[in-house]
């Protein structure tokens, strides 16, 4: 027999039989041209996307110096990426530890227009702010200081089609600026959980049309409000979901399919979809999160039968008909990780999630919109520490991994180091965020000085 022949045949089928684990490729010579844009004594904290103006000239940030301090923090600015120029955009007015905050900002991906979450003007000791007590401002960057409320506010009954009943957060723009997605938490559920141990308030979440202003009759010192956009729920939860079942008890961190929609099997196109991440319980009744898909009809204005958007005094708000909600993930195990928003690659193929893989790292997977076999897409020997974001040609995906920032190459997996690793102290924090022409990154670090420690901006030039 030859030995040596089936020596080698041996390591080739062993070589088969183990997951191949991709070591990095070595820095890029030269390296890429690392930036740190912001230098002053505050903090500077981005969006885990969409924090680059339509032109690439700015970047949006909130002046938070610790991700828990959105009621504390007054202030939205932008930087210039080419001068440092720092400019105010927006500030609060009686700002006080407990309200009424802003934060986490973005920008339109086609106007000069920046939208951010904002604790409600009464914000006190007794009504700080909270889930239930913020809304979503856009501030124009030629017109600072002029905030446009956008979703409407309407606790009181009979509630109003159009306004919500509690606070929004994390707002998303569409890829056409079209529509905002955001989180959702109910106020009036949450005062009814008080008296009514069956009822709960369930974050959700919902789109708001800015094209649609929607009146209400203002009182209660500011906490009830007009808006100039048009919002609802679109995702459907229970307080008991049924174990094995597709009920969820919590709906969150969503994104927008693909820059126009996504492909469906018969080859139409769904033009709004969102992707988010939703609780269920399993078969052993444990809570477990899964990838859930909901389409929207063209039109967000009109209610089922028997189930008003604006929901009653002991109902929570519900979709607009022709919305359809389904779960396109059935693993045993859900995501897990560092906190995420999901994200879509720009053709809608593709959407991305963190879970662990057969070793117990922390990955980056993703899944058609129209269900089927998950895919893993990084394959490293350490795990994704932060968010991550698809480039804008679909190429790349941005993340920090052992504390570097990376871009995987998803044609072919290939995993590239784009900054040295530096201390566990400053390690780049949230997300990373690609340009629009996708020539720089953009992310946070903390930097100590004399003057103490605070999240400071940087970029990182690609081209």
């Amino acid at each position: 027999m030859n030995y040596p022949f089936v020596f080698v045949l041996a390591i080739i089928l062993l070589g088969r039989l183990v997951p191949s684990v991709q070591q990095p490729a070595e820095l890029p010579n030269p390296m890429p041209y690392e930036i740190q844009l912001t230098h002053d004594a505050k903090g500077h904290t981005l969006n885990n996307t969409q924090v680059f103006s339509p032109d690439d000239q700015w970047l949006v940030y909130d002046t938070r110096n610790h991700d828990t301090e959105l009621g504390q923090t007054c202030c939205i600015r932008i930087v210039n990426v080419q001068t440092g120029e720092d400019r105010l955009l927006y500030q609060t007015q009686n700002q006080t530890p407990f309200g009424p905050g802003v934060g986490a900002a973005t920008f339109s991906p086609t106007r000069p227009q920046v939208l951010f979450l904002h604790g409600l003007r009464n914000a006190d000791t007794l009504q700080p702010y909270a889930m239930t007590r913020r809304t979503g401002v856009t501030v124009r960057i030629d017109q600072p200081q002029k905030p446009h409320f956008l979703d409407a506010r309407d606790i009181t009954p009979p509630f109003t089609p159009g306004a919500l009943r509690g606070g929004t957060h994390a707002h998303q723009w569409s890829g056409n600026g079209e529509l905002i997605s955001f989180t959702y938490n109910d106020a009036v559920m949450e005062h009814l959980a008080t008296t009514n141990p069956a009822v709960a308030d369930l974050r959700t979440v919902g789109v708001m049309v800015p094209a649609l202003a929607v009146k209400v009759s203002e009182g209660n010192d500011k906490d009830e409000f007009s808006g100039e956009a048009f919002a609802v729920v679109v995702t459907q939860v229970t307080e008991a979901p049924q174990p094995g079942s597709d009920e969820i008890d919590r709906a969150f961190d969503e994104t927008w399919i693909g820059q126009k929609g996504y492909q469906k099997p018969d080859g139409s196109f769904q033009r709004r979809a969102l992707a988010f991440q939703g609780n269920v319980r399993n078969a052993a009744n444990q809570s477990i999160t899964e990838v859930f898909v909901v389409d929207l009809p063209d039109t967000l204005t009109a209610s089922r039968a028997g189930q008003p958007l604006q929901g009653t005094p002991t109902t929570r708000p519900n979709p607009p008909v022709g919305v359809s909600q389904r779960r396109i993930t059935f693993s045993q195990r859900g995501i897990e990780g560092p906190r995420h928003w999901l994200r879509s690659t720009p053709d809608g193929t593709l959407i991305g999630f963190l879970a662990k893989d057969s070793v117990g790292l922390i990955q980056l997977f993703g899944v058609s919109p129209n269900g089927g076999p998950t895919r893993q897409l990084t394959h490293q020997p350490f795990s994704i520490q932060t968010p991550f974001n698809f480039s804008p040609d679909g190429h790349f995906v941005a993340y920090t991994a052992d504390n570097s920032i990376f871009i995987t190459d998803l044609r072919n997996g290939e995993p590239h180091r784009l900054t040295p690793r530096t201390a566990d102290e400053e390690r780049p924090i949230n997300g990373v965020i690609w340009s629009h022409q996708g020539d720089r990154l953009a992310y946070n670090r903390y930097i100590s000085t004399a003057q103490g420690r605070h999240i400071q901006i940087f970029q990182l030039l690609l081209k």
